[in-house]
């Protein structure tokens, strides 16, 4: 049986899948990136490896992405998120054509094709207005802890408009509808859909083609899903390992290696 892993460093948190020939992900890991980026990519990967029971010298292929990449050092090479999400979004759901991936400081939108090669994609270009990041400017302003503000989101009956494209001057937004007498579910359904509509337009650059599938660590929001849902007026594809969705792609791409390096020798 063979093994590969993909290592996806990103600014806020580092991931990590190992996956069988089957494609079938055995091992993975979640941790916070922090300081040292190399060790975090290193430790995501010792973790990966002992969930999926085997040793790490039976991972045959490993391939690095996220805008660390370079430093997980014991990879095999390196490949941009952007093709390793387009990547594990065709694997998870086959149908996918376009992705939106919503991380802690960008988000981007990819168009696939139906053998989950990158068509096009754009990348959010103001601040971090459409991203995490603005999720948790919510959550400190609001005194509420990030994993609630999904689910609050979902109780508002009358949002406010959320006008900030500034991560920035967001606490200041807030704390002023706050001030004014807004509900708190109202101020962080506002904040889902100022995200949603930035990200709506990164998708619509890029041309939005059914199935629609989310990615990236907001993708375990609920608010968000339902923000974007209602603004699409359409069911977006969401995983339990959406968040995993690049370090999977790396994975895929690492597997393919391995089944090219091999044919030379299958067909003598």
């Amino acid at each position: 049986m063979s093994y590969t892993a993909g290592v996806d460093v990103g600014s806020t948190q580092t991931k990590a899948v190992i996956i069988n020939e089957n494609r079938e992900i055995i091992g993975r890991s979640l941790i916070y990136t922090g300081a040292n980026v190399t060790q975090a990519a290193q430790n995501a990967f010792d973790l990966a490896v002992k969930e999926a029971k085997i040793g790490e010298d039976e991972v045959q292929y490993v391939i690095g992405t996220g805008y660390g990449r370079y430093k997980v050092t014991f990879g095999n090479k390196q490949i941009t998120e952007i093709s390793c999400h387009g990547k594990g979004a065709s694997q998870m759901f086959p149908k996918t054509r376009t992705v939106i991936d919503m991380g802690g400081q960008d988000s981007k939108a990819i168009r696939v094709s139906e053998k989950g090669e990158i068509v096009d994609f754009c990348m959010n270009d103001k601040c971090a207005a459409g991203t995490g990041r603005f999720l948790g400017a919510a959550s400190v302003a609001l005194n509420i802890p990030l994993d609630d503000i999904g689910p609050t989101s979902l109780l508002a009956e009358k949002p406010v408009r959320i006008s900030t494209t500034c991560t920035v001057f967001a606490e200041s937004e807030i704390l002023s509808w706050l001030g004014k007498g807004k509900k708190v579910e109202d101020i962080l359904l506002g904040v889902h859909q100022s995200i949603a509509a930035r990200s709506i337009g990164l998708l619509r650059r890029v041309g939005i083609e059914e199935e629609i599938t989310f990615t990236g660590g907001v993708a375990r929001n609920i608010g968000m899903i339902k923000a974007l849902e209602d603004s699409l007026k359409t069911k977006i594809n969401v995983s339990e390992d959406s968040h995993f969705m690049g370090a999977l792609g790396a994975a895929l791409f690492a597997l393919e290696h391995i089944f090219t390096s091999r044919q030379p020798k299958e067909e003598k």
